[in-house]
């Protein structure tokens, strides 16, 4: 009876333990999801990899983490940011992923985030902002 109450209690910690570790890699997707949400580039390019993909409209390249985040910030500008509409989160092999509706002053835009697991944390990979028509 120890050896089963034993067995029960090591797989219960183990299931903990992944559980935590799965919400930990959501919030940091939450997080970046509440990033561009309130048009902070700064807090967005907190959570990028070296280099990122981006695709804006009219560009598209993959730039170090300093470039990415000074693009941005110039896209959030020039776009005046006045919200976010979430509209689909998943899991990938590698990573998570979102897509959603940023809407701006000069329109909306198709966001596309992709993120990958490197070492212990989960970063930016790639991010497409496309114009809805």
């Amino acid at each position: 009876m120890k050896k089963f109450t034993a067995i029960l209690s090591i797989a219960f910690a183990l299931m903990l333990t992944s559980f935590t570790k799965a919400n930990a890699q959501n919030s940091e997707i939450d997080k970046v999801v509440s990033a561009i949400k309130s048009g902070s580039s700064s807090d967005l390019a907190k959570y990028f990899d070296d280099y990122v993909q981006l695709t804006l409209p009219g560009q598209g390249d993959s730039y170090s983490k300093a470039q990415a985040e000074q693009i941005i910030k110039d896209f959030f500008q020039n776009n005046s940011v006045k919200d976010f509409e979430l509209k689909h989160q998943g899991n990938a092999p590698s990573g998570h992923y979102c897509v959603g509706t940023l809407q701006t002053a000069n329109g909306n835009y198709r966001t596309n985030v992709f993120m990958k697991v490197k070492g212990n944390k989960e970063v930016v990979k790639e991010i497409r902002f496309q114009v809805v028509e």
